[in-house]
């Protein structure tokens, strides 16, 4: 894989000063057409050994781009907030929107290769990590992302050659620290585990490109030339909507057998019984939050549900148990423009909690595979692969020590239009009823197989849907808490 990349590959003076100001100008021009259209990301990975001029490789690609338009990453050591989320937290955070450049100087796949060198993780940890990382990338170039990835090699005697001549000189020796020497001792265990790497991660979707470092110009030309070609081919070619071979069409149900109509919607409870759980459940909710053991954990509540259902009191009455300082309640509308820039589900990882914390989602991500799908905002493709896309996600907030519970609260169209002829007729409720309800309810069939497709798809053994028969508010609140409660329980 490194063979051609170890060869002493050089460019004269001559012939840099005569290919980079077209180069450079041409780049621009594409910088700028790829603003204007706004019709993708383009997502530059800078990696490889130590001394192959990964930094300076950085510094040039921002010399040679409209610095305004580009967003370079240089993550080093996680901080303290984002060791208490999900690894990849902060570079879903970093991401670039639409019409933008983002350049990563050091990325996700930093942490593996430090992790299995120094001994923190064995092969097999190693491999998952990077199925998560190609599931990653796939996605990113699922939602349209242009991902071009940039490793820097050097030969152990060309890298030697380059750390001493660093060195050697005043003006860069402070290029060269203890750990580059260190890391330079164990080599070709580096070049082998690079190799895996490699290897297992240069896909259709987003392939790596071996560059030789031992030359300066000849490792800028080569890679901004790339990234030019790369950029123009795009450009040019007209969009397709992307849809996976694999996708089927929703197909009809063949007989009236459904999972949500199998609830028992007569389930009620007592007023008087419906205080005194509240009561008691509340005030269990409020000392498992308090437990020492809560602060190395944090929730994720999902609310999903027929309009009308009683999402938001179900919601008031865990927040009723908390500490204003520890939950967020994150309602989600229509996306913003810049949400619309991102992945789809950007906006979510963006509130995700930290440890010791609750966010709690009044509708959540999916959105995609329930409204979209069935008003037709998104393509077949968008969700049916999305039901992975949140499983994955969901894994990453478990693994991470976060209690995933999500709630599908439940009614009957009957019960739904009882209950939107009373926000009509109450003053302090009108504004919750919406012509957006009405034309809902107009696609309850839709909706119904959507949400059951949807349970079947992403109801996992580490986040399993709570289906909560909710024609009886009182007896959905209590079912919803004590849910929530001995999920919390049975992980403290």
């Amino acid at each position: 894989m490194f063979e051609s990349a170890e060869l002493d590959h050089a460019m004269d003076k001559k012939t840099w000063r005569a290919r980079v100001p077209p180069l450079r100008e041409a780049l621009l021009d594409a910088q700028y057409d790829l603003l204007e259209a706004r019709g993708f990301p383009v997502v530059i990975l800078i990696s490889g050994v130590d001394g192959a001029g990964k930094g300076e490789t950085v510094n040039i690609l921002n010399e040679w781009l409209d610095p305004r338009h580009v967003e370079t990453n240089a993550p080093g050591d996680a901080s303290d907030e984002e060791r208490e989320r999900p690894p990849m937290w902060r570079f879903w955070r970093s991401l670039p929107p639409r019409g933008k450049i983002g350049i990563f100087f050091g990325s996700w796949y930093s942490g593996a290769l430090s992790a299995h060198m120094e001994g923190r993780s064995k092969q097999a940890k190693l491999d998952q990590a990077l199925e998560r990382i190609r599931r990653f990338e796939r996605m990113l170039a699922d939602e349209g992302a242009l991902v071009l990835k940039f490793w820097l090699h050097l030969s152990r005697d060309q890298q030697e050659r380059r750390l001493k001549a660093l060195e050697k000189n005043p003006r860069t020796r402070w290029r060269v620290t203890a750990r580059d020497w260190k890391n330079f001792k164990v080599y070709e265990r580096f070049r082998d585990l690079a190799t895996h790497v490699l290897r297992a991660t240069s896909t259709a979707e987003a392939p790596w490109t071996v560059v030789s470092g031992v030359d300066p110009r000849y490792r800028s030309l080569t890679v901004g030339s790339a990234i030019l070609s790369a950029l123009r081919a795009r450009l040019d070619t007209p969009e397709t909507p992307h849809q996976p071979r694999t996708a089927l069409p929703a197909s009809p149900a063949t007989d009236a057998v459904m999972l949500l109509r199998s609830l028992d919607l007569s389930r009620t409870i007592t007023k008087k019984r419906y205080e005194e759980e509240l009561e008691e459940l509340q005030g269990r909710l409020s000392l498992l939050t308090r437990e020492p053991k809560f602060s190395k954990r944090a929730v994720v509540a999902v609310f999903e549900g027929s309009d009308a259902a009683g999402k938001g009191g179900a919601i008031r009455r865990i927040t009723q148990a908390l500490d204003a300082k520890i939950y967020r309640v994150v309602p989600i509308a229509a996306p913003s423009e810049d949400e619309l820039a991102q992945p789809y589900l950007w906006r979510f990882w963006r509130n995700v909690p930290r440890l010791g914390r609750f966010a709690i989602f009044d509708r959540s991500w999916y959105g995609r595979v329930l409204v979209e799908r069935v008003e037709g905002l998104c393509s077949s493709g968008d969700w049916m692969r999305a039901y992975s896309e949140i499983n994955d996600f969901e894994e990453q907030l478990v693994e991470s020590r976060i209690v995933v519970a999500k709630f599908w609260l439940a009614i009957s169209p009957e019960e739904q239009l009882r209950r939107f002829r009373e926000r009509e007729e109450t003053g302090f409720k009108r504004f919750k009823l919406t012509e957006d309800d009405w034309r809902n309810r107009e696609k309850w069939g839709e909706y119904e197989a959507a949400a059951c497709d949807m349970i079947d798809r992403t109801s996992t053994e580490i986040a399993p849907w709570t289906l909560v028969e909710a024609e009886n508010k009182l007896y959905a609140r209590i079912k919803v808490l004590r849910t929530l409660c001995e999920r919390i329980e049975a992980v403290l």
